[in-house]
C-alpha cells in the first residue's frame, strides 16, 4: 500500500522513454515525468533541441539523456531500445508521441507526404514498441501511451493522412493492450485536441492562414474556450503512466477542452 496519496503519482526509479521529445507535448511530458522521479530518455530527430532540453533537465537535477532516433527506421528504433536496456536494464514507461501532419485532402496529397505521415505517426509506434515490449516483459510489465488525436475519433478537414494515421493509432493501442496484458503491460491512447505546439502552428503555415487567427479559431467553439497547453496533455500522460491508472488499459483518453462533446 502507498503511505501517501501523492505516491500514486510518483515514478521514482522508473525509466521512461519519450519520442518526439525535443518540443511540444513530448518535451512537456518528459519534464513532468522527470519531476516525479523518473529517469527520462528523450528520443527525437532534432539533435540540437533534444540536447538543449536534456542539458536543461540535468541542470535542474533530473536524470535525463537524449538519443537521436528516427522512429521510421527499424535499425534506429532497435538501437535506441538496446541502448536503454544496456544503460538502465529496464523500461517502465513508453510514450510514443512522435507525429507529423500534412493539411491536404487525398486529391491534393502527394504520396510521399502520405507515407511520411503514416510512417512517423503509426509505423513508428509499431517499430519502437516491437523492441521495447520485450524489455518490459523481462522486468514484469510497464505502461505504454500512444498519442492519437481527436481527429482519430472524428474526421477533420484537409488532413486525410493524419486522420487515417491517428485512427490507426487508437485501434493499434487496443490490439496491443489485448496482446500484452498477460505480461502486465498496459497500453492506452491519449487523444489531444488542438494544443499550442510547434506542430499546430505549422498547420497555419500549411493552410496559408494567419497564425494568430488560426490559433484563436481553433479554440473558440470548445466548451472550455481555449487551446490546450503541452502541460495539459502531459498531466493526462502522467495519469496513464502512474499507478493511479493501474487497472486502465485498452482505452482512449480524450483531452480536448470538450471539443468532441
Amino acid at each position: 500500500m502507498y503511505e501517501r496519496q501523492q505516491d500514486y503519482f510518483q515514478l521514482k526509479d522508473k525509466v521512461s522513454v519519450i519520442t518526439g521529445a525535443a518540443s511540444g507535448i513530448g518535451l512537456a511530458t518528459a519534464e513532468l515525468l522527470a519531476e516525479v522521479g523518473s529517469k527520462v530518455v528523450l528520443l527525437d530527430i532534432d539533435e540540437e533541441k533534444g540536447s538543449i532540453a536534456t542539458q536543461n533537465f540535468q541542470e535542474k537535477g533530473y536524470h535525463a539523456q537524449f538519443l537521436r532516433c528516427n522512429v521510421t527506421s527499424r535499425k534506429e528504433c532497435q538501437q535506441a531500445a538496446g541502448h536503454v536496456e544496456k544503460t538502465y536494464g529496464r523500461v517502465d514507461v513508453l510514450f510514443n508521441n512522435a507525429g507529423v501532419i500534412r493539411r491536404k485532402s487525398v486529391v491534393d496529397l502527394d504520396e510521399k507526404d502520405w507515407d511520411l505521415t503514416i510512417d512517423v505517426s503509426l509505423k513508428g509506434i509499431y517499430l519502437l514498441s516491437k523492441y521495447i515490449i520485450p524489455i518490459m516483459v523481462k522486468t514484469g510489465g510497464g505502461s505504454i501511451i500512444n498519442t492519437g488525436s481527436g481527429w482519430g475519433v472524428k474526421g477533420g478537414d484537409q488532413a486525410a493522412a493524419y486522420c487515417a494515421a491517428k485512427a490507426g493509432v487508437i485501434n493499434l493501442s487496443n490490439a496491443m493492450a489485448i496482446d500484452h496484458g498477460s505480461h502486465n503491460i498496459r497500453v492506452n491512447c491519449i487523444c489531444p485536441g488542438d494544443t499550442d505546439t510547434p506542430l499546430l502552428r505549422e498547420e497555419s503555415r500549411q493552410l496559408q492562414l494567419d497564425e494568430n487567427t488560426f490559433l484563436r479559431d481553433s479554440s473558440k467553439d470548445r466548451p472550455l474556450a481555449r487551446l490546450g497547453t503541452p502541460h495539459d496533455i502531459a498531466k493526462a500522460v502522467l495519469f496513464l503512466a502512474s499507478d493511479l491508472s493501474s487497472w486502465v488499459t485498452g482505452t482512449k483518453l480524450v483531452v480536448d477542452g470538450g471539443g468532441l462533446a
